[in-house]
């Protein structure tokens, strides 16, 4: 029998759907259906448009948590922040927390998410259970992998709204315990490859089990893994919410210990290690900074005035110096090739550090719009920052070679970020056909922008 929090829920969300739906219905036939959202993790700038958009403002709850079946119900806009409130008392977790608080659930399964459980785990969109969206028909349908909907429910994720928006998701959790202890291993870059596949295939490292997986190269002859472990005591745990740097740890301290929430969200604290472009890693700064505005919607919001208005890039060139390239990117690359594309990275684009982190898909079967093999061990690249524009050289130039690099190596490339593929390529590597045949079942009047637009034209 469902409890009186699970029937308010659940009676909160309809109500938030009907709202959702009235707004559906308020935009002019013909113009194009867009949520009216201001906030947002992605890093693509898009043509703002002065126009009525979907109502999601009351759907960012949990609706509800089962533990005896390790599930939850969850509404599409809720962040992970506020799902991992929900989750921990009861010594679960998604199966994927991305690393930043502001992502939404729905965002991660119709994008893409990552963490260092991915490498037992998967991507977001594998626990999923079901799922309600809003189509661009204005309909909202439940797709579950088998039945009806199975098309939809394939063609989900990495469909970045362009076949609809979810509204609620039915996830599996994953127990987690109180603490996650830490064994910071260094690593040379020809082995990698080998500890990486060692540990996937096992689980385990040096006689223990590893339940979380990342790494951070710091350069190509300084590389480290990270190795997690569920952890039922501690006598002492470390707090980088303060004035201590996570990142910073990783070269100082072979061993650590956090609590199993600030390990969830160690990486949010600095967004990486990207809070330096704000000063906000000086030791004075540090210290004059609210602790809670030093975290990476903070850190977004200034990189998105920035964008708007350009004081520091014309500030620059007042001062003679060059304009600066967006590189802002996670590409996925074949654990095989990881050396030689981290020497490639380093050598033609100069970034340092990068995030590692080992991920294979949980099931048999690939998900069409982001075809990885089923088996098959990639790791997640990440890279966050700005270049200088070389003298003749034009702004996307360097992006334009790391996707040509992605591909060279045997890779694939997330879309939360600037994308320059022309249509052929892109409609190749995304498989844009099958997304094509299951959007004119759902979006028959094109009320949703293309995935090519949305990627690349910015529409």
């Amino acid at each position: 029998m469902p409890s009186t929090s699970d029937v308010t829920g659940t009676v909160a969300h309809d109500q938030a759907v009907g709202r959702l739906r009235e707004s559906y219905q308020r935009i002019p036939r013909g113009e194009p259906v867009r949520l009216a959202k201001r906030s947002s993790n992605l890093f693509r700038p898009r043509t703002e448009l002065d126009r009525p958009g979907l109502d999601v403002s009351r759907l960012t709850g949990v609706i509800s948590v089962d533990p005896a079946a390790r599930t939850a119900d969850v509404q599409g806009m809720c962040t992970y922040e506020d799902l991992v409130a929900a989750t921990l008392p009861h010594g679960l977790t998604p199966m994927v927390v991305p690393q930043l608080k502001t992502i939404t659930l729905g965002g991660a399964v119709t994008g893409l998410g990552i963490e260092s459980s991915s490498f037992r785990a998967g991507l977001p969109h594998e626990s999923v259970l079901e799922l309600d969206i809003l189509t661009g028909a204005g309909e909202v349908v439940t797709a579950r992998p088998t039945g009806e909907h199975a098309d939809l429910f394939r063609m989900f994720p990495n469909s970045y709204g362009t076949l609809g928006y979810a509204t609620r998701l039915r996830i599996e959790l994953d127990r987690i315990s109180p603490y996650v202890a830490l064994r910071h291993v260094r690593a040379g870059l020809d082995d990698l490859a080998a500890v990486i596949s060692a540990i996937v295939a096992d689980g385990t490292y040096g006689g223990e089990p590893v339940h979380f997986l990342d790494g951070v190269a710091f350069s190509p002859s300084e590389v480290y893994l990270t190795l997690g472990r569920n952890s039922d005591a501690a006598t002492r745990t470390s707090d980088y919410t303060g004035r201590q740097i996570y990142y910073r740890s990783i070269q100082q301290r072979p061993k650590d210990v956090l609590t199993a929430h600030d390990y969830l969200w160690r990486w949010d604290t600095d967004w990486f290690w990207c809070s330096a472009a704000f000063g906000a890693q000086q030791p004075v700064v540090r210290r004059l900074w609210p602790r809670r505005w030093r975290r990476s919607d903070v850190f977004h919001k200034i990189v998105g005035f920035e964008n708007r208005h350009q004081f520091a890039a014309k500030l620059n060139r007042r001062r003679g110096r060059p304009d600066r390239e967006r590189v802002v990117q996670d590409v996925e690359i074949p654990v095989g090739e990881l050396a030689g594309f981290l020497r490639w990275f380093d050598a033609n684009v100069g970034m340092r550090p990068v995030w590692l982190c080992p991920l294979r898909l949980r099931g048999s079967e690939s998900w069409p719009l982001y075809p990885l093999r089923p088996g098959e061990i990639y790791v997640n690249v990440g890279f966050w920052g700005t270049v200088p524009i070389a003298p003749g050289a034009a702004d996307g130039d360097v992006n334009r070679r790391i996707e040509q690099a992605v591909a060279d190596f045997g890779g694939h490339k997330s879309l939360y970020s600037d994308a320059y593929y022309d249509r052929e390529t892109f409609d190749r590597l995304y498989n844009v056909p099958a997304l094509t045949t299951v959007k004119q079942r759902y979006d028959p009047n094109a009320r949703l922008t293309g995935l090519y637009e949305k990627a690349v034209t910015r529409r």
